[in-house]
């Protein structure tokens, strides 16, 4: 693996040979298609190493592979990532530094095992890098003891509660120094595609909008506040009670979309090896009646030399070859009740895939009210936002009119003012004459 690194001329290779190797295998690579995030795109034609890289400059681990002088990955490990094992051989992790879902294909479950494994374990020591860092990080605690409600609070004893058990060097140092090589020939392709981003955006995006509403319609419930009084602040809290209720809606309907398509992709397939599993046991069928003419003809034979008995080197090679043909015909029966084993399964499975499609079906019925019930939410936050409109420029109106009457009350006011000073002087003239 070394050696093939040091051979390469590109730079990011040979960064890569600066940091250090804790683990590596054999796996074939895939990579999320970015535009529908539900096919898998091969990244490599061949099973390629994958290794485990520690960089002790910089702290960090990195998933690498190398496909010729082209790193097909480069992902940098961080306390967020989760490895999930979608099939016995197949797993796949989110990126998104690299906004982009990798996969890997191992030659057998163990193989997988000891990835997910080593996986865990270097996530565990970034998340206790990061709290180290963190701890660091934190200002000096004060000299004296502070007091919350008049109890004095012991530093020490929160402080090593606070603080996280970190990774003594010597463990590290067995980590990094870990590596092993497994050898790999061909994998499964994956089965399973990745869940798309964009549906969890919807329904982070909706749990917000619903503890935003849910916080407005606590304020509109609570005494002596004024915004849940005004017909504004009621029509905003059906508006935002709207959208949410519309937004959830579509999550539902992405979620069901993806299923569907996903149980239409497994009857698809069944129905396929049941069809090819039906076309050779009629041709192993048709090879059994062959056989088994064959053998008649042997025996028929045999029966005719023996009466005979002119030749008794030919009747020893006609027993030789119907002995083996009798052997033949045991075998193409064994076979053919297996194959009809199987047929039977892929029978109940096609029906267990028929009940699944009318449950499928139902639900895009479902689907389809949701719609319309979406279409009709869609129009009543449409009349919402129209009336909230007409209250806006209602409230704008009678803000003018307020302003020029107050407007109009101080000219009054600095009129009644003038005349009193002009009633006040001619008073102190009268009575100064």
């Amino acid at each position: 693996m070394l050696k093939f690194i040091k051979s390469n001329k590109n730079p990011e290779v040979d960064k890569h040979m600066r940091e250090q190797p804790i683990f590596s295998t054999k796996a074939h690579v895939f990579q999320i298609d970015p535009e529908t995030k539900k096919n898998w795109i091969p990244a490599s034609k061949n099973a390629v190493s994958v290794s485990y890289y520690y960089d002790s400059t910089r702290s960090t681990y990195r998933i690498i592979s190398v496909d010729g002088s082209k790193a097909i990955i480069n992902s940098t490990i961080t306390p967020g990532m989760t490895f999930t094992k979608t099939s016995q051989k197949f797993g796949q992790w989110s990126d998104p530094r690299a906004n982009t879902v990798y996969g890997l294909g191992f030659t057998s479950e163990a193989d997988l095992a000891k990835f997910i494994e080593k996986f865990k374990d270097i996530k565990d020591l970034t998340r206790q890098q990061v709290a180290q860092q963190q701890v660091q990080q934190q200002p000096p605690p004060p000299q004296h003891s502070p007091q919350i409600n008049g109890n004095v609070v012991d530093e020490n004893h929160s402080a090593s509660q606070s603080s996280p058990a970190l990774p003594s060097p010597g463990a590290r140092q067995v980590l990094h120094h870990r590596s092993s090589s497994l050898s790999a020939v061909q994998t499964d392709s994956p089965e399973d595609p990745a869940e798309s981003p964009e549906l969890s955006s919807v329904e982070d995006k909706g749990s917000q909008d619903g503890l935003n509403l849910k916080e407005r319609r606590n304020s509109f419930n609570t005494p002596g506040s004024n915004s849940g009084n005004s017909p504004e602040s009621q029509m905003k809290y059906e508006n935002d009670r709207l959208k949410l209720a519309l937004a959830q809606s579509s999550a539902n309907a992405k979620k069901w979309e993806i299923e569907l398509q996903t149980l239409k992709n497994n009857n698809a397939r069944l129905t396929a090896a049941l069809q090819e599993s039906t076309a050779n046991v009629e041709e192993w069928k048709k090879q059994l009646a062959a056989y088994k003419d064959e053998s008649a003809r042997m025996k028929k034979k045999v029966v005719e030399m023996e009466k005979q008995q002119n030749n008794s080197e030919q009747i020893g090679a006609l027993q030789t070859e119907l002995q083996q043909l009798t052997e033949r015909l045991e075998k193409v029966q064994i076979e053919s009740q297996d194959k009809s084993d199987e047929i039977n399964q892929l029978t109940r499975k096609t029906e267990e895939l028929s009940a699944k499609e009318t449950k499928n079906n139902n639900m895009q019925s479902k689907l389809q009210s949701l719609e319309e019930e979406n279409k009709l939410l869609t129009l009543k936050i449409q009349d919402f936002q129209r009336q909230l409109q007409d209250c806006k420029t209602i409230r704008d109106k009678d803000t003018s009119e307020v302003l020029t009457l107050q407007e109009q009350l101080g000219n009054k006011v600095t009129e009644l003012y003038e005349l009193h000073e002009q009633i006040v002087s001619v008073i102190q003239k009268e009575s100064n004459s």
